[in-house]
């Protein structure tokens, strides 16, 4: 029989029996930390690199299945693909933070009240924005730079996409709060679900019924529908540590202002990719000549490229944010900075193998997607370039996402801004006046650089602050 660990519930006085061992949310607090990082970030990355590689797979789909044109038209809808991950991550970013924190509290019932909260929240906001961008779908996609032909393409893929988005909203939301109360495995699973079964569809949606670019957009439609359906069966069971309640508030405002609060940052730093992405789009269609468009799929295989690296290293911080919001919560400092120093380390590796990859095989990665000479040759140039300083990227995630696990919003959203927005919108400007198109890649390169300064100078800042103040207080640290 399992030994039962009891806590009391802050905000209830009641006594809290959970099994006192290694798949107790509560052992958060308590395993060493490099088991937890294994245990909650391995699944992450799993996750991560599953959902990286499925769009990578959609991409090559369409490519070659499609045509030139039709990545260039996929290039065009990431900004809108950026607005709809912002509203999710709003929401979810949040929940899943402070549900980590309140377990660390004890408190029990605020973390089930959160679930509540987050799925009435992903119900509404996808709602809103889905109705929203389908209303102005041609406008918005024509600002983002679309014209006269890639227009169609990224219409038919949108207009898919944006009719699921509460689908996608659900499972994305709830998928982070099955990870951040005590459930990687399971939100591993959830996410290969839905990579499984895109893969198996996509093919036979733009090739055996023709579809084109919207059999990609089904296919990832019912994907999600399968992992939405697994999610929310977590939830409605009374067997999980955190699930949903009648008896919990489903609209509580303090809980709301708490949960946008802190998914601002990821909020903040999508919404600044998208109209980072209007801005690039324009400069490589003005600086790529008779090439402009080809030029504009290039930087959608170099962005399908690093967001395979990126989302490894998501996975990392997702990994790290239950740990970090648990013992932030329960005020074990040591355990934070533990976790914080190894997580910053694996996230450099982590890019510099990605630089390395993109240095010894830019050709092959381009060939994945297109058997386009000229493009090719466009996405080679941009390879060197735009991963130049990529080593020093994933420690700048790291840091980011530290803040936004830990509950400091406004640092977190300062950093999210800098590269994307502060550094890169002026680089854009200033670069390709100077080097033409080069400039368009060493823009972004430049402002990882400086951004990721930034990240580290302001850690650095807190972490002082921080430790005076403990001292100051003549507080405990707990190790």
């Amino acid at each position: 029989m399992k030994d039962i660990k009891s806590t009391t519930d802050v905000s209830t006085g009641a006594t809290l029996k959970s099994p006192a061992n290694a798949d107790s949310p509560m052992s958060l607090g308590t395993q060493p930390i490099s088991r937890l990082l294994v245990k909650y970030s391995v699944p992450a990355i799993i996750a991560s690199v599953a959902v990286s590689l499925y769009n990578i797979i959609d991409s090559i789909f369409i490519g070659r299945g499609v045509g030139p044109m039709a990545i260039a038209g996929l290039a065009i809808t990431f900004p809108l693909m950026n607005l709809v991950m912002a509203f999710c991550m709003l929401i979810s970013a949040g929940g899943a933070t402070i549900s980590s924190i309140f377990l660390g509290q004890n408190n029990r019932a605020r973390a089930t009240a959160t679930v509540n909260n987050v799925m009435l929240l992903c119900v509404v906001n996808s709602i809103f924005f889905g109705g929203l961008a389908l209303l102005f779908l041609d406008p918005v996609l024509r600002l983002f730079g679309a014209d006269d032909y890639t227009i169609p393409y990224a219409r038919e893929f949108m207009r898919v996409i944006l009719m699921s988005t509460p689908v996608s909203f659900i499972f994305i939301g709830l998928n982070n709060l099955m990870r951040a109360t005590g459930y990687p495995r399971k939100a591993m699973i959830s996410a290969l679900l839905s990579v499984g079964v895109n893969v198996v569809l996509a093919p036979i949606y733009i090739y055996k019924f023709k579809w084109g670019i919207a059999g990609a957009a089904f296919a990832t439609v019912c994907a999600q529908g399968v992992a939405f359906v697994w999610v929310l069966s977590h939830f409605l069971s009374r067997k999980s540590f955190v699930h949903f309640n009648r008896r919990d508030s489903w609209l509580d405002w303090s809980l709301v202002k708490r949960i946008y609060s802190i998914g601002l940052s990821p909020f903040f730093m999508n919404v600044t990719a998208c109209v980072v992405v209007v801005f690039l789009n324009k400069a490589l269609l003005d600086y790529g000549g008779a090439d402009g468009n080809l030029a504009v799929g290039a930087y959608g295989i170099l962005n399908r490229t690093t967001m395979l690296f990126v989302m490894i290293v998501f996975g990392v911080s997702q990994g790290m944010q239950p740990i970090l919001g648990f013992n932030w919560g329960a005020g074990k400092w040591q355990r934070v900075k533990g976790t914080l120093r190894r997580g910053i380390w694996i996230g450099a590796a982590i890019t510099t193998v990605g630089w390395v990859v993109t240095r010894l095989f830019p050709d092959w990665i381009s060939g994945l997607f297109t058997t386009d000479c000229g493009l090719v040759e466009i996405a080679r140039q941009g390879f060197y370039l735009y991963f130049l300083v990529y080593p020093v990227v994933g420690a700048q995630i790291i840091i980011q996402n530290y803040f936004q696990s830990i509950g400091k919003p406004k640092l977190s959203i300062f950093l999210s801004l800098t590269r994307q927005l502060i550094f890169l919108l002026p680089f854009l400007f200033v670069f390709p006046r100077i080097w033409g198109i080069k400039g368009v890649w060493l823009s972004m390169s430049a402002s990882d650089l400086l951004a990721s300064v930034i990240a580290v100078v302001t850690l650095v800042i807190f972490v002082r602050k921080h430790n005076k103040s403990l001292k100051d207080n003549g507080a405990r640290v707990s190790a």
